[in-house]
């Protein structure tokens, strides 16, 4: 038996984001033409390659260390008729020498730039060290809509503790603190969330509902289960913001 689980098939995006938001902040990153586009922990790089179908004179670079998602952005681009003006690396972010860029995605991937817990201020630093004056940045970032209590931070991931996250005020008080202006705020709402959630293991359980008995059931059921047990602890409390960051000159 050769079949085995298919891997976030469903995704267009790897957040909870719509098509309209993601529409919104294309437009805006793109009102300013960019000239490079770095995309930190890229994945698949879906709004990268948004960004440089909207802005034809603009190249983009995508870092990231799952080589299976980059292999995905360079077949999508290639489709798209963007591979010429795209780059893909299998490399740490950590440090990373790539920018600066005048316009730098960060999309749910703060921990790449970052070893602290939390390390949302040492993000915004890097961030700001990888953008040009007069560039944009986009943070996707998680916080709490409020508090956690004990039994949902013990049901989220392992180890989930209270100041794993800031509130939005604070994480928007960060991004000041290090050399930004909040051009744009704007959180994902919960049916972005639900669609997210969904699509993220959609796929597989409806591979696991055809193939109950298979050698990989029993440990992808486990991990379905798993996550989708998180899910429901922090439904309604982790938030995840988008914001478009503008550098103060320096």
């Amino acid at each position: 038996m050769t079949d085995t689980p298919p891997r976030l098939g469903r995704l267009t995006f790897h957040s909870p984001l719509s098509e309209a938001r993601a529409a919104g902040i294309v437009q805006r990153l793109a009102a300013n033409r960019p000239r490079t586009v770095l995309d930190i922990g890229c994945g698949w790089a879906e709004l990268l390659l948004r960004v440089l179908a909207a802005v034809p004179d603009a190249k983009g670079t995508g870092v990231d260390i799952n080589g299976t998602d980059l292999e995905r952005a360079r077949r999508n681009a290639e489709a798209r008729g963007l591979a010429d003006r795209t780059e893909f690396v299998e490399e740490s972010a950590l440090g990373t020498r790539r920018g600066p860029a005048d316009v730098v995605l960060c999309v749910g991937s703060g921990q790449a730039l970052s070893t602290a817990e939390p390390g949302t201020a040492e993000v915004l630093r890097e961030l700001r060290r990888l953008v040009t004056d007069g560039g944009r940045v986009l943070l996707g970032e998680g916080f709490w809509q409020r508090p956690p209590t004990a039994a949902e931070l013990s049901g989220m991931w392992p180890g989930a503790r209270a100041d794993d996250h800031h509130d939005l005020a604070t994480v928007l008080d960060l991004a000041v603190e290090a050399g930004f202006r909040p051009e744009w705020t704007e959180t994902a709402g919960a049916g972005e969330w639900e669609e997210f959630e969904s699509a993220y293991q959609a796929d597989t359980e409806v591979w696991l509902a055809a193939h109950p008995d298979h050698p990989l059931a029993a440990e992808t059921r486990e991990r379905l289960d798993r996550h989708r047990g998180q899910w429901m602890h922090y439904r309604g409390v982790l938030g995840l913001a988008y914001l478009t960051l503008v550098p103060v000159v320096r």
